[in-house]
């Protein structure tokens, strides 16, 4: 009589007990969130780690591990956000049934005045790469997925780099309507309440003064999309937000102001569109018409690559699962 074999397991042997300190977290709370997140089981002894389960489930955990290792031997630090994104990163090679190559470290890496952006799911990846590689990009997801932070990221690093001279920031004043007259103050001030997530994000990335200061010289330009009409954007990263709430006639407008030397990113989220009943949604309608246009690229995101609060992901799914029924 045979006797049953023994669990499959994995072990993991790491050089540097000090950088395993850091890999395990305090009270090893890294090691608890991957081990929740993968379904591996995980026992540490000194610098080994050794895996249990099944075979989807170690080879997922140890991926994550070995990413946040490297991660320290590039002497970069780990913090709860770089858990998340070592143990979203490599889930599209289980979720989609086949292997992906993934990126090489550090390779996509996003560097500003203030700080380097690092992707944080597949999607944000894949995106990062479309803005790099293509002069018309849409990011298509729910809110919270990093779209407007990738591409005002990606905008600024483009102006230090010299690739582009300006940087143009524009989203529908859709609750405003054509009201924005009955607004105090002059356009700016009548704008700036809808521009304020871009206007967060240009703070993430460059020093106060200096975003001030390339505001005043127009070097950074911030204005609603119905300003866009009859110019043609050229040497410049041009962003425009929330352009589910574009009708056909202004995105058509809008994708077509793109001159020389410029790069466009087009962020939405068609689920939540405020245009009025009847009104066909721009983005909508592009996603439709140029999705197999050389050149142009599509990402679309989901509530996996939410990398806000980790309620804002149930909270999309809740939504996406009620709309299906």
């Amino acid at each position: 009589m045979s006797s049953p074999s023994a669990p499959t397991q994995t072990r993991l042997t790491f050089d540097s007990n000090r950088l395993m300190i850091d890999l395990c977290g305090e009270l090893d709370a890294n090691l608890v969130r991957v081990e929740a997140s993968t379904g591996a089981s995980i026992d540490r002894t000194g610098n080994v780690i050794v895996l249990g389960g099944e075979d989807e489930a170690r080879q997922h955990a140890e991926t994550t591990l070995r990413a946040l290792y490297g991660r320290l031997q590039a002497n970069k630090t780990i913090e709860a956000g770089d858990v998340e994104a070592a143990i979203k990163m490599p889930t599209a090679i289980f979720e989609d049934g086949h292997e992906q190559t993934p990126e090489p470290a550090g390779q996509l890496d996003i560097r500003t005045r203030k700080k380097v952006v690092e992707p944080r799911s597949p999607a944000q990846a894949t995106y990062v790469r479309a803005l790099l590689e293509n002069d018309l990009v849409f990011g298509l997801g729910p809110a919270g997925t990093g779209k407007t932070y990738l591409a005002v990221a990606v905008a600024v690093a483009h102006f230090l780099e010299g690739r582009v001279d300006r940087i143009i920031l524009s989203r529908p004043a859709v609750e405003a309507g054509e009201r924005l007259g009955f607004l105090p103050g002059d356009m700016k001030e009548k704008v700036d309440p809808y521009m304020q997530p871009l206007y967060d994000a240009l703070n993430d990335f460059l020093p106060a003064k200096q975003v001030a200061k390339m505001i005043e010289e127009k070097v950074i330009e911030i204005a609603p999309l119905a300003f866009m009409r009859g110019r043609t954007l050229s040497h410049a990263f041009v962003i425009l937000d929330e352009a589910q709430n574009a009708t056909s006639m202004q995105m058509r407008m809008f994708l077509t102001r793109l001159g020389e030397g410029s790069c466009m990113a087009i962020n939405g989220d068609t689920s939540q569109i405020d245009l009025p009943r009847g009104v066909l949604s721009g983005l909508v309608e592009a996603e439709k018409v140029l999705r197999n246009v050389d050149g142009i690229g599509f990402t679309r995101f989901t509530a996996k690559d939410v990398i806000r609060h980790p309620m804002v992901m149930k909270i999309v799914r809740a939504y996406e699962k009620a709309n299906q029924q």
